[in-house]
């Protein structure tokens, strides 16, 4: 399918050939007819990637911060191939559009394929002919309402959402300052709650719209602050709604001027918000910003879970925006039809954007995007060929499922220096980056169907999505009989890996060879190696202590909940038990742990714990994994004893190597190693030797160990790590 992206590096846009996304059971796959280009927010976009690296930087100096953090603790090398991938992964744009339904997702409710919708959001309803939308960001159309219209319906709901908040009263008087699309429509919404408009913007043409719409106008060179004393009989008006774009201060210093006492002031669009303190003080005025369509938005539990707020408590979600702005323009009580400056077929994007660039001096308000009436998916294929060279069977093909951060970043660049190596399928769940990444490491072909990568050009499959998809992807590489790497964990329940266990038995009864490899890369850290030497030849039983400082995380990042990540201890702790399992070179026995005691944590997500675990030969480990921690401490400290020796990895920067009374050898690394590099290394010396790096067993003991720490945390009992329940 067809898809307007931008890269950053460049600040390109192009339109290209995406696979059509998957549908989820929350979801809702919409044939696009129409989308609105927003000038305002999207014209931020492109010029952020038009800029040069230096400006990019300028711009944003919290990231600047974050790559010399990152620069600190992994080094130069691994951090330039971070922001290089992010530079050039394509980005899609667009978050406002009106189609067709589809296929709905089995737990999408009031909602068929062949209705028509309108659909917003930023990461979903993008320019493109088919997008996947969470159902709580679908509406479906009135009658009395044209796709084209139904496709302002996003944008509308932010304007709508700061009317809202600005608590209008029939015969107030507020002034709309900037007459983008959001303020033109503000405009509509106030007037259609009784109020007396101002409107005000540096573009003639945008405030004589305004009045046509029933405002009172001042244009350019009015004397904005008089006019809003005279309308008032002195007093001043009742709010102000800021719907202007600029990184000047003039229009919130305005807004204090011309406020009443007590009056309101809304912030919609992006301006600079240095409020001078002697009018909002000696007036008292309130200030809020509008976060975006409503109460919902950025709630991964509303929008992505699909979980709506009660009727009762929450009157007007972002949904219920949508929904009220479609019943307003059914009644002709908002006209958006009058807005529209220039429509453009979606293979004429590039000149689209021009218009907002400035590289086209004429004058524009609503630009919408049309697409092609009729488009069938069954006609659109199902792979996007990528490199046309032939794929040669002397070397091994891998395929990918996913392509984040950490995929593109520390295991495709490594894999793709090796001249055994070669890229066929790449899949992705949504479509948008699939291009992008896979023509950067030339894959053969990129999809949105996991089935396309189970074919005989695929010899091994590298699992990197998130971990409520990384079970079911495991079984079904077993059962194509092909070798899995899979990110950690493997599974997040002892169900999903009694289901991996028995996949694996049954395959093995049909000669089936395929190696399962889980992505542990610690113990193949250079510091992990130098002390698993250095206590070679150590015959007794040893004691480790791991601490890890992890820090906090948002409480809706997706690793928190509890379905799609599976909580922090699941998710990033099995890390730990795996570690400790290598130095001692041995499998978990019994697992034990207990945690803080936090109102708001359950054993699941509890990510302050301590874990106790004793091994076959004796050998015995705490894990301390707190996320309370100062970050200014280092994340990770490691301490191992035994036979006389004692070592200490610090943050996996250096080993500390410790023998008899005073012998002592520190081996630095140049930068920070975790074994990303050493791992894949160790794997695909495995596969072509089919031994593999770190036996099934093994890796199954310490994702079996690492659940059970959870469920210890919620028993509070000692549990046996035995690979048999998985048979059962």
């Amino acid at each position: 399918m067809k898809q307007v992206t931008q890269t950053l590096r460049t600040g390109i846009v192009q339109v290209n050939e995406v696979p059509v996304p998957t549908l989820t059971d929350s979801f809702v796959l919409v044939r696009n007819a129409v989308s609105v280009i927003s000038a305002g927010t999207e014209k931020t976009k492109i010029d952020m990637g038009k800029k040069n690296l230096l400006q990019k930087a300028k711009a944003r100096p919290d990231l600047v911060k974050q790559v010399l953090q990152k620069i600190q603790t992994e080094g130069l090398k691994k951090t330039l191939q971070t922001v290089k991938s992010r530079l050039e992964s394509p980005s899609p744009l667009g978050y406002s559009c009106a189609g067709e339904v589809v296929a709905a997702g089995g737990l999408v409710e009031g909602i068929q394929p062949g209705d028509r919708v309108a659909c917003g959001g930023a990461d979903y309803a993008n320019h493109a002919e088919f997008v996947t939308i969470p159902k709580n960001l679908v509406v479906k159309i009135p009658d009395s309402v044209t796709d084209e219209e139904a496709a302002f319906t996003t944008v509308g709901s932010i304007a709508m959402q700061g009317v809202r908040l600005a608590e209008p009263k029939l015969g107030e008087t507020f002034l709309v300052l900037g007459l983008g699309l959001l303020g033109q429509i503000a405009v509509q919404l106030l007037r259609a709650n009784g109020c007396n408009v101002i409107a005000t913007d540096l573009d003639a043409s945008l405030v004589k719209q305004a009045e046509d719409f029933g405002a009172v106008g001042a244009g350019p060179g009015s004397n904005v602050e008089s006019l809003c004393k005279e309308l008032t009989s002195g007093h001043g008006v009742d709010g102000v709604l800021v719907c202007a774009g600029t990184p000047s201060n003039q229009p919130i210093e305005l807004c204090g001027a011309v406020t009443r006492e007590k009056g309101r002031v809304v912030v919609v669009g992006a301006v600079r918000m240095d409020i001078p303190r002697e009018d909002y003080f000696k007036k008292e005025i309130s200030v809020v910003i509008s976060r975006s369509y409503g109460p919902g938005r950025y709630d991964p539990f509303y929008e992505e879970n699909g979980n709506d707020y009660p009727f009762g408590y929450v009157r007007f979600t972002e949904q219920r925006n949508m929904q009220t702005f479609l019943e307003l323009v059914g009644q002709g009580k908002v006209d958006v039809k009058s807005l529209i400056t220039h429509r453009f077929m979606v293979d004429q994007a590039a000149d689209a954007y021009q218009l907002i660039e400035g590289a086209k001096t004429e004058p524009y308000l609503g630009i919408v995007m049309q697409y092609a009436a009729g488009t069938d998916i069954l006609n659109k294929a199902s792979r996007i060929t990528t490199n046309t060279k032939a794929i040669r069977k002397n070397k091994l093909g891998i395929s990918f499922f996913g392509a984040g951060n950490y995929a593109t970043a520390s295991l495709l660049p490594p894999l793709a220096d090796k001249n055994n190596v070669e890229f066929i399928g790449l899949v992705t769940a949504s479509g948008r980056t699939a291009q992008g990444v896979a023509k950067q490491f030339s894959f053969a072909f990129c999809t949105a169907e996991f089935n396309e990568i189970l074919t005989q050009d695929t010899d091994a499959i590298m699992v990197t999505t998130r971990h409520d998809t990384h079970a079911s992807s495991v079984v079904a590489a077993i059962n194509a009989n092909k070798h899995v790497y899979v990110e950690k964990p493997i599974a997040l329940t002892v169900e999903e890996l009694t289901q991996i266990q028995l996949a694996k038995l049954a395959n093995n009864i049909k000669s089936n060879t395929s190696q399962v490899m889980v992505g542990f890369n610690r113990r193949f850290a250079p510091s992990t190696q130098d002390v698993i030497e250095h206590f070679s030849g150590v015959k007794t039983p040893l004691v480790v202590s791991i601490r890890v400082n992890s820090g906090s995380i948002p409480a809706d990042h997706w690793i928190q909940d509890v379905k799609t990540g599976g909580g922090r201890v699941i998710g990033e702790g099995c890390h730990f038990v795996d570690l400790a399992s290598a130095l001692v070179g041995s499998n978990p026995k019994t697992v034990t742990a207990i945690g803080t005691a936090k109102a708001n944590k359950s054993a699941v997500l509890n990510d302050n714990v301590v874990i106790s675990l004793t091994f076959e030969n004796g050998s015995v480990a705490t894990i301390v994994y707190t996320a309370d921690g100062s970050k200014a401490m280092q994340k990770e400290y490691v301490e191992v004893f035994g036979g006389g020796h004692s070592a200490v990895i610090n943050d996996f920067k250096e080993a500390v190597l410790y023998s008899g009374d005073s012998k002592q050898e520190i081996k630095k690394q140049m930068a920070q190693d975790k074994g990303q590099k050493a791992m894949l290394n160790a794997w695909l010396a495995g596969l072509t030797s089919g031994v593999p790096c770190v036996s099934y067993d093994c890796l199954m003991s310490n994702s079996l160990a690492t659940i059970l720490a959870v469920e210890s945390l919620a028993l509070g009992t000692t549990l046996n790590v035995d690979l048999s329940i998985l048979e059962q």
